[in-house]
């Protein structure tokens, strides 16, 4: 199924560097991205969206060692020093490029309390994320049994989701958020410990968040379903020429396979591409929040279906962790 489970915010004690002085040893600052990035797959706490979150916690209990190891080793991409949006707008051009500040979500400073007006809206949400597990099956002792295994991200520094933007409303004294542009998609490619690569299409399409207050605070949790599109669109061909909309309707050489009594049976769904549209889930913490310049941060925890090859394919649960950082507008 495509339909993902509620996930439990195994991220409460992910914290980010908040030094901000010019100077940094890189010594230091893969020592704390080590310790941040492990903590993010340690046990969630018991907090007020507990029932909620509680359906997934086998998920990151199955990660395992590996993935804890893998995870800290993802977690020392972070940059030497962490940076602010006021001080990232004070960069040029040039001073940005080559950096991978690009890829990465601004750091808030602050504990503040944000409760947002009639009208309001969330602007300049920015998803990075940090960390990435994929489901597999393992055999041991004649028996198969499904684990998360520690993943290695093989894209270059564009997977993180920028400028996203949507409505907020109160319902019920509870905040709801509505994604309704940005850069909200980011195709990207993972690799498991064997070689294996798995691509999928990081999104946040049509989410829609619940918070359990009225106000952004540190300890704010909100969280939802969203929409997962194809990898691939109509106008791909797969290399024998075949596509959804376009190219050629069965693999031309391979004709003996594909005529007789039970025509393309064998190869069905590699001739018949379809557009797959999954459903993730997501859930955020907010940690950082800074009033005068309205701004929030924190951490997230993911999960949603990989790419299925137009149809082809069953698709693998990938989860993904990380930071986000957000303004209300």
């Amino acid at each position: 199924s495509l339909t993902c489970s509620k996930l439990p915010l195994a991220l409460i004690n992910y914290n980010l560097p908040t030094n901000n002085t010019t100077k940094m040893k890189f010594a230091a600052a893969a020592t704390v991205a080590f310790a941040a990035s492990a903590n993010a797959f340690a046990p969630a706490t018991t907090g007020n969206r507990a029932t909620q979150l509680n359906a997934m916690k086998d998920d990151f209990a199955k990660v395992g060692a590996a993935a804890l190891a893998g995870a800290a080793i993802f977690g020392a991409t972070l940059p030497a020093q962490a940076i602010t949006k006021s001080e990232l707008n004070q960069l040029s051009y040039l001073q940005v490029k080559g950096t991978g500040l690009a890829n990465r979500c601004s750091e808030v400073i602050g504990e503040d309390t944000i409760t947002p007006k009639a009208g309001s809206r969330l602007v300049d949400l920015c998803i990075e994320p940090k960390a990435w597990a994929v489901e597999e099956e393992i055999g041991k002792a004649g028996k198969t049994e499904k684990k998360f295994v520690n993943s290695k991200v093989m894209t270059r520094q564009t997977y993180t989701l920028e400028g996203i933007e949507g409505s907020i409303k109160v319902d019920g004294g509870n905040i709801v958020f509505v994604e309704e542009e940005g850069i909200d998609y980011a195709p990207t490619t993972v690799q498991l410990p064997g070689g294996e690569r798995v691509p999928f299409l990081f999104t946040v399409k049509e989410l829609v968040a619940k918070g359990n207050g009225g106000s952004f605070k540190p300890g704010f949790q909100m969280g939802g379903d969203f929409s997962v599109p194809s990898y691939r669109t109509g106008l791909f061909l797969d290399p024998k020429g075949r596509g959804g909309t376009t190219g050629y309707d069965m693999a031309v050489a391979l004709p003996g396979l594909q005529s007789g009594e039970e025509g393309d049976a064998e190869l069905f769904k590699e001739n018949n591409k379809t557009f797959d549209v999954g459903q993730g889930r997501i859930e955020m913490e907010v940690n950082k929040v800074n009033a005068e310049e309205s701004e929030i941060g924190g951490v997230f925890v993911a999960s949603q279906p990989g790419d299925t090859d137009m149809g082809s394919k069953v698709p693998k649960k990938i989860l993904t962790k990380g930071i986000f950082y957000a303004k209300i507008q």
